[in-house]
């Protein structure tokens, strides 16, 4: 689940872009690109001040920041390192992995790994895959890697989580939170939120 409070373009733009990222029709890499590019002009045009807490926003108003958030939504299932990351942003690892961290809330991979979760859910949802393809949607070698990370992120495994067994409706609410979720304050009133 993904929050974005009082955006309302930014979250339906976040949606579309879970949704096109799960699927597998031609075109989807251009599509997925071109999405993440508007998501981030609409991301800057609501950036926060510099004194906002820490968040996705904050994280795209930086360009560097925002390049290496665009290469981990725009292929999810690649093996990013920090070093990858780092060169993409033009700055070394540990000033990346500091100012990352600072601007976004989380570090890098936790970051990609919230994100991979999210995705995962939306996929497990859905129904229409076998849980491997899900696996390597994400940037999982094999299933069992993918459901012991998911178990351990999420708290049920993934075929528990897609039945719906031992999940209510408060089950996103136990995710560790995202770096998706921002304050009220930061981009509308109180309870101004999206949900994807």
């Amino acid at each position: 689940m993904i929050h974005v409070r009082g955006v309302p373009r930014l979250t339906q733009l976040v949606r579309l872009v879970g949704e096109e990222a799960a699927r597998q029709d031609m075109g989807r890499d251009l599509i997925l690109e071109r999405l993440v590019e508007v998501l981030l002009v609409e991301a800057l045009r609501a950036a926060p001040s510099q004194g906002a807490a820490p968040g996705l926003l904050r994280g795209l108003s930086d360009p560097r920041i925002a390049a290496a958030l665009r290469l981990m939504h725009g292929d999810i299932a690649r093996a990013w390192t920090v070093a990858d990351l780092a060169r993409a942003a033009g700055l070394s690892r540990s000033s990346f992995f500091d100012h990352f961290a600072r601007l976004v809330g989380v570090r890098p991979m936790e970051y990609l790994l919230a994100w991979r979760m999210a995705v995962a859910k939306e996929l497990l949802r859905d129904g229409r895959m076998a849980l491997d393809e899900v696996a390597g949607r994400i940037g999982y070698g094999s299933a069992s890697t993918f459901s012991t990370a998911f178990s351990r992120y999420v708290g049920v495994p993934p075929g528990q989580f897609r039945r719906g067994e031992g999940v209510g409706p408060q089950a996103d609410l136990a995710t560790p939170p995202t770096p998706w979720s921002t304050t009220a304050g930061e981009n509308g009133g109180p309870g101004a939120r999206g949900v994807i």
